[in-house]
């Protein structure tokens, strides 16, 4: 008997020490992760059909918890503390725990993000393939690590819940004015209401309020043909009846479709109505600061700061936008034309449920082509592959203000916008896009020579 307690504990000790001088692995987390990560969050939210505003939401809160563990963590990034409304620094990490700052970054991109879509199930599908890696190569730093970025997110997350979007879900639709022929009405096929009208109330992160940079009002209205509204409608309808001649070879009908981003398109066959998912006008310019941050080779925090920049300037744009179409409250093309000039024209894109004024493409496109230049340079090149996965072929540009002018005249080409909300809404964007390279100061180094190492 005594021998065999001998043997066992013998082998009890000899299994301690392999498990106690069984090598760990350092954990690597890479740029790749991070797309990863913000990929999922897109399909997700194609799937759970989020509204552009609210996207830009989704996208701007992961990405900003992530960035503040990195400037804890790297002495060439700065903390957005003091730089954007209402932020206070984060809880730091226990000084006796081994962190890995991307690995905590990470989790707190998953977890925020998680809490921010409604199908939980498939953003934590990633998140635990990940962990299983993770943790079977160093289970200590794993531990410590996750728990930080979870501390993160939670404070992250509390700062996020007092942006005012919890009071937005139970404020009144939006009213109406049927009597007044200048003012927005819901639009075929499904004649839906007016998408987040009080979308202006929510906390900016940049700008000082929804108003900073309200553009100069729509021409006055006007039916007269002499008007200068009435000539940008009748060039929206002349745009389209040239379009409809040239089929589907034209060139504008291509743009139009590239730049679509429409996240719930209303299909009708017969007595059903069903949608079509695509992504947000967000989230293309989202998938373009992917392709910068590939194509430049940048690392985990260089990939992350770009992000970072350019979901904030996406958010405060859609922020911007939105306070102007709801002042506005400016009629849509398609209603106007098919009632004064021809009733069975039909723009070639589907007309989206908010008023006109000003073109959330082209304020989008603006505000996030200023911070994408500011981090990777002017007459930066690039394939933009974005909508491959809806059937569209890649288009070429030679700088991202390139690409927002076209995907800002996109828009009148797919006869939903008048030039005035094009033009006026691109300047719009531009101008609170340089406001905010100028205000943030997130990076020591922010030479273009060095995103390009």
């Amino acid at each position: 008997m005594k021998k065999l307690l001998l043997l066992l504990t013998m082998t009890i000790t000899f299994i301690s020490c392999q498990e106690e001088t069984k090598p760990v692995e350092p954990i690597e987390i890479s740029a790749e992760d991070l797309h990863a990560s913000v990929d999922k969050v897109t399909e997700i939210m194609i799937h759970d059909i989020f509204s552009p505003p609210v996207a830009s939401r989704i996208f701007a809160y992961p990405n900003i918890a992530a960035y503040e563990i990195v400037a804890l963590g790297n002495e060439n990034y700065h903390s957005l503390v003091g730089q954007i409304t209402d932020l206070t620094p984060i809880p730091k990490p226990d000084t006796i725990s081994a962190i890995n700052y991307d690995l905590s970054a990470l989790v707190a991109h998953m977890e925020l993000s998680k809490r921010l879509i409604f199908s939980e199930d498939r953003m934590e599908a990633l998140r635990d393939s990940l962990y299983g890696v993770w943790e079977g190569k160093n289970p200590t730093v794993f531990k410590s690590s996750k728990d930080y970025g979870l501390l993160v997110a939670d404070h992250i997350g509390e700062w996020m819940n007092k942006d005012n979007y919890p009071q937005t879900r139970t404020m009144p639709k939006f009213t109406v004015d049927a009597d007044n022929p200048s003012r927005w009405q819901p639009t075929p096929p499904a004649y839906m209401d007016g998408i987040e009208p009080h979308w202006s109330k929510i906390r900016p992160f940049v700008i000082d309020s929804a108003a900073q940079f309200k553009p100069l009002p729509p021409p006055s209205f006007s039916m007269e043909t002499n008007s200068d509204f009435y000539m940008e409608l009748k060039e929206v309808y002349d745009v389209g009846k040239k379009i409809e001649e040239e089929g589907d070879e034209s060139d504008e009908i291509a743009i139009a479709k590239f730049w679509d981003c429409n996240p719930y398109v209303s299909v009708t066959r017969g007595h059903l109505m069903f949608a079509t998912k695509k992504i947000t006008p967000g989230a293309h310019w989202i998938g373009i600061t992917k392709i910068a941050a590939r194509k430049t080779n940048s690392d985990f925090d260089k990939t992350l700061f770009a992000y970072t920049k350019t979901s904030m300037a996406i958010a405060d744009g859609f922020i911007s936008c939105w306070d102007e179409k709801y002042r506005s409250n400016l009629i849509r093309p398609e209603t106007l034309i098919n009632q004064h000039i021809d009733d069975e024209w039909k723009p070639v894109l589907q007309t989206p449920p908010f008023p006109e004024y000003t073109s959330g493409h082209s304020v989008v496109s603006g505000a996030a082509s200023t911070a994408l230049t500011s981090i990777f340079g002017d007459g930066f090149s690039f394939e933009d592959d974005t909508e491959v996965p809806y059937g569209l072929p890649v288009r070429s540009f030679n700088s991202f203000h390139e690409a927002a002018e076209e995907a800002a005249i996109s828009r009148m080409y797919g006869g939903i916008h008048y030039r005035a909300a094009v033009e006026v809404g691109l300047i719009q964007g531009r101008n609170l896009g340089n406001f905010l390279v100028e205000k943030l100061h997130m990076k020591t180094d922010q030479r273009v020579a060095d995103n390009l190492q």
